[in-house]
């Protein structure tokens, strides 16, 4: 890593990156993914020190990426259980400043960004990495654009077309997106678009004139696209609402038929858990053209890119 990137004490979002450091990870990313193909041991940068894992939310892919990653890296982890983790019996400050004492990082997977903003604001002293909230979920996008580069060798000037949803996997893959230089459409049914904000995000941070575009129909959004990316209807937390979404968003189920507008090599992509049948047809989602375990595996190898970087903090 070049020693003047400029490396943050803690990742909550993508937009605690610049370019830059974007890059910097990812590189770093394909390298511990190079040396763990061929067997060869990570540097113990982690040696002696401690993680906590503080999930509110149930968790496959990010837990159990998180867990190798940091015995891979040569430390160790801890778990509170959810009845003392994140404000339960404490406040949200209180906990922080408990283990910013004990721990070197705390991956905290929790709802509101503000809650994950006001446990790191707490614990100055404490590496904190976001591992998915309602509105931002950082790592799966690092994911996502390391199997693209993969794919493609740069993601500039190409074009991602998320289907569905304008949720926190839509709005950290366009902050990573348009950092690299590519286009992102997204098609939601209206008052599922992507935030207001995002939109001031992406306007300020685009590079090499890449661009987020909203649709309604998804058709239009995936017209010659070189990826295209779906996710759940209904994320945790939202099943109340599950009927009124499946009726809403059926319209933008990914199947063949809406595969056949995009380019002929177009990849498919999900961040899972996947509903086959709802957001994406069995036939897409296991066919030669879908990435999704490659974007599961490549959580391992950016999450261990960013501790790694915060380490060296």
């Amino acid at each position: 890593m070049d020693s003047a990137t400029a490396i943050p004490t803690r990742f909550l979002s993508i937009l605690d990156f610049d370019n830059e450091t974007l890059r910097a990870c990812l590189e770093r990313a394909a390298e511990y993914k190079a040396a763990r193909a061929a067997g060869v041991a990570d540097e113990p940068v982690l040696a002696r020190r401690h993680v906590a894992l503080l999930f509110e939310k149930p968790s496959l892919r990010t837990r159990s990426t998180f867990q190798i990653a940091v015995r891979e890296l040569g430390g160790d982890i801890i778990e509170p259980g959810n009845d003392v983790a994140l404000g339960g019996r404490e406040s949200i400050a209180d906990v922080a400043r408990n283990l910013e004492r004990w721990v070197f990082a705390a991956v905290v997977r929790t709802y509101a960004q503000d809650r994950l903003r006001e446990f790191a604001d707490a614990s100055p002293r404490l590496r904190v990495l976001n591992a998915l909230t309602n509105e931002e979920h950082p790592c799966q996008a690092l994911a996502d654009c390391l199997t693209l580069q993969e794919a493609w060798g740069s993601l500039r000037g190409r074009t991602i077309a998320f289907v569905g949803d304008g949720n926190n996997v839509a709005t950290s893959l366009a902050h990573a997106g348009v950092m690299l230089g590519a286009h992102v459409r997204v098609a939601s049914p209206r008052g599922y678009e992507l935030p207001d904000h995002v939109l001031d995000d992406v306007a300020r941070i685009a590079r090499g004139g890449a661009t987020v575009d909203q649709f309604t129909d998804p058709v239009t959004a995936v017209n010659g696209a070189d990826a295209i990316y779906t996710d759940v209807w209904t994320s945790m937390g939202q099943e109340r609402e599950t009927e009124t979404r499946l009726r809403i968003f059926a319209p933008y189920q990914v199947n063949a038929s809406l595969m056949s507008h995009a380019r002929p090599d177009a990849l498919f992509m999900h961040c899972l858990p996947a509903h086959r049948g709802q957001e994406v047809t069995a036939d897409v989602i296991d066919s030669g053209a879908s990435v999704v375990f490659d974007q599961a595996e490549n959580r391992l190898h950016v999450q261990k890119a960013l501790l790694s970087m915060l380490a060296r903090a």
